[in-house]
């Protein structure tokens, strides 16, 4: 197998840059079943273009549940196709009266919520608990 790499140059900038083969590095989506009547999905990896469907489906597959709770603490990047996919997922819930809730979102993925102006679309909680706490409490009231 050949493998190739290129190279950019912005020479004007001093900027040199050597890109190396691209590999697609794989989420894995585990469903921890209902946690306080949420469905929970704990994603691990990156949430991008080369492997958005695994969320897609799982979260096609928690249609019936009043609310799901993505813990996202374990995913480092998103990329505009995996912020596609949690908006659609969204829109989607909300039409049906559902509530999409993330938890465990870092920095990096909370600044591309706040450049994107989307943040104000999830409930976001620091931790998994702090989530199934709240919403929990919610489903009581």
């Amino acid at each position: 197998m050949k493998t190739t790499e290129s190279m950019w140059l912005l020479p004007q900038m001093g900027i040199y840059h050597r890109i190396g083969p691209m590999v697609a590095v794989p989420l894995t989506v585990e469903r921890l079943g209902a946690i306080g009547g949420q469905g929970v999905l704990c994603l691990r990896g990156p949430l991008t273009m080369e492997n958005v469907l695994p969320f897609q489906n799982a979260i096609r597959r928690e249609e019936k549940e009043e609310s799901v709770i993505v813990d996202l603490s374990e995913v480092p990047y998103i990329d505009s196709s995996g912020l596609g996919s949690l908006v659609s997922a969204y829109i989607t819930r909300q039409k049906a009266g559902h509530r999409v809730a993330l938890s465990g979102v870092n920095e990096r993925v909370f600044r591309l919520f706040e450049i994107t102006k989307t943040e104000s679309l999830f409930l976001m909680f620091e931790t998994l608990d702090d989530a199934v706490a709240a919403l929990s409490g919610a489903a009581e009231a």
